[in-house]
């Protein structure tokens, strides 16, 4: 556990000293947590429009460019801050393409096997194949699995802090806990999710 945030200390100190190889490890680091949100945040109607790997992917991508603007030293604030990127990414993206011409609520599904239909080939969206399609929603699964196994407190105190997006002041009470005391409770929680996530793969 503590080898892992260690890890994490040091890839943040060597990235503010210009490293892209650093951030990129610590970045990396966080990849699959931000699945996870990615395809929590994401409605239904667009997961076929979007990846959750594409919208990680461009979060990366936006921190590499900010990383500047990062005044954390800790695993827990880097993901609370590539959260809020992400949480920026999905709602730019649910904007623009619900405002577009052709809205996505009046699009109609093919069904796969309409051979009593017209006869026309299923539409399918140029930027995913399926195969993409099929290991998000595996790893996604896989990392749900993995939560489940997780005892009650540490799962809700992932859930409130990375799916709702709660603060430790909010998360604190709801868990009869002080804000300081919730904030430990993440620590704890992420590293054993991770010890969990790293041992089933």
């Amino acid at each position: 556990m503590a080898e892992s945030a260690q890890n994490s200390g040091e890839w943040l100190a060597a990235a503010r000293t210009g490293s892209p190889d650093a951030l990129g490890k610590a970045l990396h680091a966080c990849q699959n947590y931000l699945l996870l949100i990615a395809g929590q945040e994401l409605a239904a109607d667009l997961h076929a429009k979007a990846g959750a790997s594409d919208l990680v992917h461009d979060t990366f991508l936006d921190a590499q460019r900010d990383f500047a603007q990062f005044h954390g030293t800790s695993e827990a604030e880097l993901l609370a801050w590539l959260r809020q990127i992400l949480v920026n990414n999905v709602a730019k993206f649910t904007r623009s393409f619900r405002t577009r011409k052709r809205e996505v609520n009046r699009e109609v599904v093919l069904a796969a096997d309409d051979s009593a239909g017209s006869g026309a080939p299923p539409v399918r969206d140029p930027t995913q194949t399926p195969s993409t399609q099929a290991v998000e929603r595996e790893q996604a699964q896989a990392l749900r699995r993995t939560m489940d196994q997780l005892p009650d407190d540490y799962r809700r105190v992932l859930v409130l802090r990375y799916v709702e997006g709660r603060s430790f002041e909010e998360i604190g009470p709801l868990l009869n806990r002080s804000a300081d005391a919730a904030r430990k409770l993440f620590a704890r929680a992420m590293q054993q999710l991770k010890m969990e996530w790293e041992g089933s793969i």
